[in-house]
């Protein structure tokens, strides 16, 4: 969320609930292209994001401590890097030297849910992760929430910062926040890579015209709701940031429970603590998440024209394979790569994420060049 915490069981069942998913289970890192469909539900989007970093399905023996004996991110609680946009402080991590790549974390996460992931790939690229406004070590700016406020902070850090075309590789709600900038920023986007990516399909039945407000509606029905949702939202946050909670949800939905260590558990606690950080949360979950069916996969989709690659954690409870094959399917220039993984495959199987990650990465052609505006 804007400040990275775990919540409650209900509310994770509904953040990123497919329509439909599937029960085939594939090898780690093979290469699949099934042949179902999916979708993913406005409804499902609003309520799941309250969940620390995202996680994948309850316990499984499919896959064995993979981030032992890995080179991992050091965690600086005053976090290493800050550039300032629109009068906000943002954080990122940049290591490494080549071609760059922008990794983008997924809701209620930060840079440091990529920790096995950036030394790797920092063998051979210059390695961005940045955090999204409202979270992480970046600044909890009181401002209406939209999934154009990220696209535009991503296309002025490509522009800033990184000041040369790239890659963008995103997790779950990074994932969408990765195609949107690459729709605004083609000439310096070379390809996206997707990890369970956030997102749902239009769906073409439903109509746009709303019915006008009532007096009644507006005057009364409105400010009690607000307040409804705020006394709830309130204590959700405050019951999702405790340690304790946090840990205990984190051990039920990743893979493999010796991953939730007090490395992961303080990247989601001190983002938490900022004194705005519970403004934020109410702001993201009434009035962003309530609010993404006019951002469409289609819509992007039908607009991207780089290589893209699908990273799958084929056990992810939230957003089955069945979304990365209809993803594929939309848009035949992708590649699917598929893991016995749950939601953030790049922290339960770090080790097979970045072979095929770097694998991609090297059929990539980057631009020849790129000019800053």
């Amino acid at each position: 969320m804007s400040c990275s915490f775990a919540a409650s069981p209900l509310a994770r069942r509904e953040f990123l609930n497919p329509v439909c998913g599937s029960s085939r289970f594939i090898s780690p890192g093979r290469i699949y292209q099934p042949g179902s469909k999916c979708e993913i539900s406005r409804r499902a989007f609003v309520f799941r994001g309250i969940v620390a970093s995202g996680a994948s399905v309850i316990g499984s023996s499919l896959v064995t401590e993979p981030s032992q004996g890995m080179e991992r991110l050091p965690f600086k609680p005053e976090g290493y890097n800050f550039w300032t946009w629109r009068g906000h402080k943002i954080h990122y991590v940049v290591q490494g030297e080549g071609s760059p790549v922008v990794l983008i974390h997924g809701f209620g996460a930060s840079a440091f849910h990529w920790r096995y992931n950036i030394p790797e790939l920092a063998k051979r690229y210059k390695v961005y992760a940045v955090d999204l406004l409202g979270f992480g070590w970046s600044e909890k700016a009181i401002i209406e929430y939209d999934a154009m406020v990220w696209k535009d902070q991503i296309v002025d850090f490509l522009k800033e910062i990184v000041k040369e075309p790239a890659v963008l590789v995103g997790n779950s709600l990074g994932g969408f926040a990765a195609l949107v900038a690459a729709v605004g920023l083609p000439d310096q986007v070379t390809g996206v890579a997707l990890l369970n990516s956030a997102g749902q399909f239009g769906d073409g039945r439903k109509g746009s015209n709303q019915s006008e407000e009532s007096t009644l509606q507006k005057v009364f029905l409105k400010p009690l709701k607000e307040i409804f949702q705020r006394i709830v939202l309130g204590f959700l946050f405050w019951q999702a940031k405790q340690p304790a909670r946090i840990v205990s949800v984190l051990k039920s939905v990743y893979i493999n429970s010796s991953n939730v260590d007090d490395y992961l558990v303080e990247s989601i606690t001190r983002p938490a603590a900022d004194p705005n950080a519970a403004e934020v949360y109410y702001r993201l979950m009434t009035r962003f998440m309530l609010n993404q069916s006019k951002y469409t996969l289609d819509s992007v989709l039908s607009k991207l024209s780089c290589p893209l690659l699908l990273l799958w954690g084929d056990l992810d409870p939230w957003v089955g394979s069945a979304k990365a094959t209809r993803i594929k399917e939309f848009y035949p220039n992708t590649t699917l790569v598929n893991f016995q993984a749950g939601h953030c495959p790049h922290d339960e199987v770090p080790e097979l994420v970045n072979k095929a990650l770097m694998d991609w990465l090297s059929t990539v052609k980057p631009q020849a060049s790129f000019q800053v505006l």
